[in-house]
């Protein structure tokens, strides 16, 4: 890790001598701080509506010269902080995903939540996921697969999910930083933003969330509150034919049902008992 920082101090000037920034160790303490603090500005650009980014992009985006924001990206995938991609972009590399998934695991939500997806994915033969939110959008965290089937669906640990999932929407709907969450979608085009917009606040007054993809797979989501607020959204995964996203369907009841054992068990509270399922269905 030592070179890469090496190559931070010389980056911080490019029209500077490298040598002038380590002439006093006063003034290279400071170039080790804006160094440090260019990298998380970078960082910082990734998010669900940019997975990835070229140099040219983070140059443009934090008013960079183009040779010194590729050669900050090049840094940093050397040091396997950023992924280089075969089109020439950038995204984030194996030592964040790894301090990710550290973070992630930490959470008390995560230590209680394996027999709950076990048992969920038993009841409704699908799969159980469990996401975290990460720096910018949703994590996937743990999941239970249902193995008695001939075709698992199923997503992988540790993968950030896409604006318009199911999980990411309880999130939008919950998150007690609402502020954010509209700083984070407003790069979105508008036509887009207004939708997902109108799909949180049904996610609200409901308090789930549904969705079915091009391909035909519906995932159900509903939110997990510990003391702090929204920690986690639990979700299931399957077929349109296997899950179903009807209103009062038996897999949302027992969804629901589960998320708010768990809310329970972490020590939260859902903001609004009558945004139950099964309360929502028993007034209707």
């Amino acid at each position: 890790m030592a070179n890469i920082w090496s190559d931070m101090i010389e980056l911080t000037d490019p029209a500077g001598e490298p040598g002038d920034n380590l002439a006093q160790s006063s003034e290279g303490a400071g170039t080790d701080i804006r160094a440090v603090s260019r990298v998380a500005q970078v960082l910082g650009l990734f998010a669900p509506t940019q997975p990835q980014l070229s140099a040219a992009a983070v140059a443009t985006q934090l008013h960079l010269n183009r040779t010194t924001a590729y050669r900050y990206c090049m840094s940093l995938a050397a040091a396997q902080i950023l992924d280089r991609l075969d089109n020439g972009e950038f995204t984030p590399g194996r030592i964040l995903l790894q301090l990710g998934a550290f973070a992630l695991g930490r959470r008390d939500v995560l230590t209680v939540a394996p027999r709950y997806l076990r048992a969920l994915s038993r009841t409704t033969r699908a799969a159980a996921v469990l996401s975290l939110w990460g720096s910018t959008g949703p994590v996937v965290s743990a999941v239970a697969e249902d193995t008695h089937r001939d075709v698992v669906v199923t997503v992988r640990v540790g993968t950030h999910l896409a604006v318009d999932t199911a999980q990411a929407l309880v999130f939008y709907a919950f998150h007690p930083d609402q502020l954010y969450m509209e700083r984070l979608l407003a790069n979105l085009p508008d036509h887009q933003r207004r939708e997902l917009f109108a799909s949180v606040e049904e996610v609200r007054r409901t308090g789930y969330a549904t969705a079915v993809n091009a391909r035909g797979i519906a995932v159900l989501a509903a939110p997990i509150f510990d003391s702090s607020g929204l920690c986690a959204a639990l979700a299931l995964l399957a077929t349109r034919d296997v899950l179903s996203t009807e209103a009062g369907s038996a897999e949302l009841r027992t969804l629901c049902a589960t998320a708010a054992e768990l809310t329970e068990e972490v020590g939260g509270s859902s903001p609004s008992a009558d945004r139950r399922v099964g309360d929502h269905h028993a007034s209707a």
